[in-house]
């Protein structure tokens, strides 16, 4: 294998670490299990996530959750405590610190001058945390309908004696 396949594969893998880290933001997901996945020791894989991406694994994974913090701020009817948590931080205190490292701003002087701005009236916080976590699940011990009852039921039995008596 040439030194340029074996570059490929290794930004493959890189990227596949990344992606996950896009996907799971919000999940405190370990170094050492990332570069685990990607083949790498946990030291090797921090150099070469910088070496590709400019940052480390960690610090890549704090700016996407402020990038996602600054959307809620902007955009929902939420605390800020509460968008703290959604987005994945476990520390209000570490959460405004990181948000004011990356943007100049508290988290509340964000969300004020986003308003001040204008935009689009903000999503109630209820949607926001139902669309987060989802809908609760069904409870099993609600009566249920039976399929002739259903949309779906009426719709074939309609078609089934529409074809039967033609």
């Amino acid at each position: 294998m040439s030194y340029r396949q074996a570059d490929v594969a290794s930004l493959r893998m890189l990227r596949k670490a990344r992606d996950r880290i896009d996907r799971d933001y919000r999940e405190e997901i370990g170094i050492a299990a990332l570069a685990s996945g990607a083949g790498y020791s946990r030291e090797h894989f921090i150099r070469a996530f910088r070496a590709a991406y400019g940052e480390t694994p960690g610090r890549y994974r704090t700016r996407r959750r402020v990038e996602r913090a600054r959307e809620l701020l902007r955009s929902a009817n939420l605390t800020v405590t509460e968008i703290c948590y959604l987005v994945g931080f476990s520390s209000v205190g570490t959460f405004s610190t990181r948000f004011s490292e990356l943007t100049g701003m508290s988290p509340s002087k964000y969300r004020a001058q986003a308003a001040s701005r204008g935009g689009p009236a903000p999503i109630p916080g209820c949607f926001v945390l139902m669309w987060e976590t989802g809908l609760p699940a069904e409870d099993p011990r609600a009566e249920r309908a039976s399929p002739e009852d259903s949309t779906s039921g009426e719709a074939r039995g309609t078609a089934g004696r529409v074809a039967s008596s033609a």
